[in-house]
């Protein structure tokens, strides 16, 4: 009797534990939207990234529910589909300690204008490069089926066996020296050699239909009048009228001009930016209008001075601007030749966390309703983690390195000469001034330049491939006369996936050939890279004129059209004007936004 009394009190003390540990569970999984309620019951250090903030008097849009910011990983949420599979493979191999970067010598270097007359008190300025990966376009332009695939008259090929012995370079297995003993191989970086993965253009266009039909974002914590407007024009969007003739926008030149042209519509009638005012100078606030990473600075500057998207009541806006630059990032906190990093995102996570307990918006979506616009290439390393679902307007727009192609954005990369007259030198000659077959100029950055001037420097008259042009005016000169009289301009990649090359062979109306596998072209979701440019797989290299003296007379023509026509949607200016290039990036920050939101 007396055991079976025991027995009794045992099971009520089990069922009183367990019950409170599923209400603990339950309150948990309340405050802990986005990752999994039972670390909380377990003790590691991995959970003291969670911080937990209490409402303050200053903080009044600050529920006592708001999550502050932890460490985001990416997650699946049940994409079947093969590529998003192959996608998260190739990232989820991708660790912070395996990003090797070098500094660039020339950024201290660079004239930069910024607004209000700001003083950089670090003159130094090292900038710093992360790794590209390969990808091997192969569509009828893109151009593997014009040529064969070994050269019979120009010596070795750059083939896949090249591939195999770079990446055979770069294992870290000691040598033998000559009186036998190990020595240890210094490991080789990554942007020195070409990337282990690769993924097609073709697998590119299929992963922006995945992330179109299935949406990765988060659910929103609760409805919002804002979603519910966003959701109505993404119904609009989907069915847009037929478009016919339109005056402004030349049909070829976009994926689908009829649905750019009505959720450009719906941009200009619905979308609301807020702001954030948070964030001191020089890294908030303080573009930077002149140079190679100019994009950003300009982006900030159109931005905070708009009247007609941004809005003071955070309450009435749809996507949330936090306006910093990643070049200023890098130039007032990196230590040079410290390579550590460490404290640029820290700053970044800081910001985060700070806005994080100010505002409710960043805690109703986890951040998937804040877009940021960086040009650097660090920026894909500064924004990991603690700004992973955001949208990210960035230059560096490498699948490998975080990209997700559907919710970020490729930012063109502009070299901006004036920061007074952006448009200046404007323009090239007519197609039958253009004699010069092929022009590239340029530092040897990164693996593949060299590689270039192997196969084409001095070798044929009409390509016109060098080095390093001397320094000075007359030499900048000569490099514009050179892109404003070729047919076309070579973009090949540096150190990263990204070149200012492509905006300026637009800029001097020469068809661009874009050689950098795994680069995402600038608008992706939107334009048509086939209809004005050429996409050439490295590996292809050797094949390089007789690809390009294969596209026939009327093909290239029609090209160079398209050049001169898409040349407004890459064009900065003082005062914005419809379809821009300030217009074509808030748009496409627009058009993701409309087509990976949830519905709570």
């Amino acid at each position: 009797m007396g055991d079976s009394c025991l027995q009794i009190e045992k099971k009520k003390w089990l069922f009183l534990v367990g019950l409170v540990a599923l209400t603990h569970l339950f309150c948990q999984s309340l405050m802990l939207p986005y990752g999994n309620a039972l670390l909380s019951l377990l003790p590691s250090e991995k959970n003291k990234e969670l911080e937990m903030v209490s409402e303050s008097s200053g903080a009044s849009n600050l529920d006592n529910e708001s999550l502050l910011v932890r460490k985001m990983k990416n997650y699946n949420v049940g994409i079947d589909d093969d590529d998003d599979d192959k996608e998260e493979k190739v990232n989820s191999n991708l660790n912070d300690d395996d990003i090797d970067f070098v500094e660039d010598e020339t950024v201290g270097n660079v004239n930069v204008d910024m607004e209000e007359g700001f003083m950089m008190h670090n003159a130094s300025g090292e900038s710093a490069i992360l790794p590209p990966l390969i990808v091997t376009p192969d569509k009828p332009l893109l151009i593997e089926s014009v040529v064969e695939k070994k050269s019979e008259s120009e010596g070795s090929v750059y083939n896949g066996s090249d591939h195999r012995m770079f990446l055979n370079e770069r294992k870290d297995i000691p040598s033998v020296s000559s009186n036998g003993s190990l020595v240890p191989n210094k490991r080789k970086m990554r942007c020195l050699m070409p990337p282990k993965s690769v993924t097609t253009i073709n697998e590119m266009e299929r992963l922006l239909v995945g992330h179109r039909a299935r949406s990765r974002a988060m659910r929103p914590r609760w409805s919002s009048e804002r979603d519910k407007e966003i959701l109505t024009a993404k119904l609009k969007i989907e069915s847009p009228p037929i478009l016919k003739n339109d005056r402004e926008l030349y049909a070829p030149l976009f994926r689908n001009v009829s649905m750019f042209k009505r959720s450009y519509e719906l941009m200009e009638r619905v979308l609301k930016v807020y702001v954030y005012k948070e964030g001191q100078k020089p890294i908030f606030h303080q573009p930077v209008l002149k140079g190679l990473y100019a994009s950003e600075g300009w982006f900030i500057k159109l931005m905070e001075r708009d009247n007609r998207f941004t809005v003071k009541d955070p309450r009435k806006a749809h996507l949330f601007y936090m306006p910093f630059s990643s070049l200023m990032l890098q130039r007032t906190l990196y230590v040079p030749n410290s390579h550590n990093r460490t404290n640029l995102r820290q700053y970044l996570k800081d910001y985060s966390e700070k806005i994080a307990a100010k505002y409710r918006f960043w805690n109703r979506t986890g951040g998937a309703d804040h877009f940021l616009a960086a040009c650097h290439d660090w920026a894909p390393y500064e924004t990991r983690h603690y700004m992973e679902h955001c949208i990210k307007a960035l230059c560096n727009a490498d699948v490998t390195i975080g990209f997700k192609i559907g919710r970020d954005v490729s930012l063109p990369e502009t070299y901006v000469r004036s920061a007074r007259n952006p448009l200046r030198d404007l323009g090239g000659k007519p197609p039958s001034q253009r004699h010069t077959l092929a022009f590239y100029a340029g530092s040897m950055h990164g693996y593949f330049r060299p590689i270039l001037l192997k196969y084409w420097n001095d070798k044929e008259p009409d390509m016109k491939i060098l080095g390093p042009m001397p320094p000075g005016v007359a030499s900048k000169m000569n490099y514009i006369h050179q892109m404003q009289r070729s047919k076309y301009c070579i973009c090949p990649k540096g150190y990263e996936v990204n070149s200012p090359r492509i905006v300026e062979a637009i800029f001097y109306e020469c068809v661009p050939v874009i050689i950098s596998d795994n680069f995402v072209p600038p608008f992706f979701e939107v334009l048509n890279w086939e209809s004005f440019s050429v996409i050439i797989a490295e590996k292809e290299i050797p094949n390089l004129r007789k690809i390009l003296v294969s596209i026939e007379e009327q093909k290239y023509l029609e090209m160079q059209l398209n050049v001169r026509k898409v040349q407004k949607h890459f064009l900065w200016h003082a005062k914005p004007v419809k379809y821009d290039l300030f217009h074509m990036t808030l748009h496409s920050i627009w058009y993701n936004r409309v087509f990976q939101i949830k519905s709570r």
